[in-house]
């Protein structure tokens, strides 16, 4: 099924307006089958990106988005909706945001080594270079509202 065959069932069994829109349909990072689980389970109801590597063209999320999340094999798990969006600088990253990714231990120490290392990867593959100092992250909160 299409994610876009996906968000029509669900907006039919949701009952939500026939014009709803869905924003995008995504996996997450290098392991996107364990990280949709915990979505799926309302571990994961954030996620992090950088500021710096959305396109020109390319918006940034907003509150009240539905977004599918899709498996490794990009088939549709669930949806999600946008509760806020914030950014702020990958040093200024706070307990509060870790947690709510869900991953590892959940602690903002594990959050740094484990984005620090993927965001420098990002960034290289870009030919750019990441500073937590001064690159500037896009912090997003979601539930999910259809699995």
């Amino acid at each position: 099924m299409s994610p876009e065959e996906y968000f029509d069932k669900a907006k039919s069994t949701l009952n939500l307006p026939k014009e709803t829109k869905l924003t995008s349909a995504y996996a997450f990072g290098l392991i996107p089958d364990k990280l949709a689980q915990l979505v799926i389970n309302g571990i994961k109801t954030g996620t992090t990106s950088a500021y710096d590597l959305y396109e020109k063209d390319e918006p940034l999320p907003k509150i009240g988005e539905y977004d599918v999340i899709l498996d490794g094999n990009k088939n549709p798990v669930c949806i999600t909706y946008t509760d806020s969006v914030e950014i702020k600088l990958f040093n200024d990253v706070d307990a509060e945001h870790a947690f709510k990714e869900g991953e590892g231990d959940k602690s903002l120490k594990y959050w740094r080594k484990v984005h620090k290392d993927f965001f420098e990867n990002e960034y290289r593959n870009e030919g750019s270079t990441f500073n937590p100092r001064n690159s500037k992250m896009v912090l997003e909160h979601f539930h999910v509202i259809y699995k």
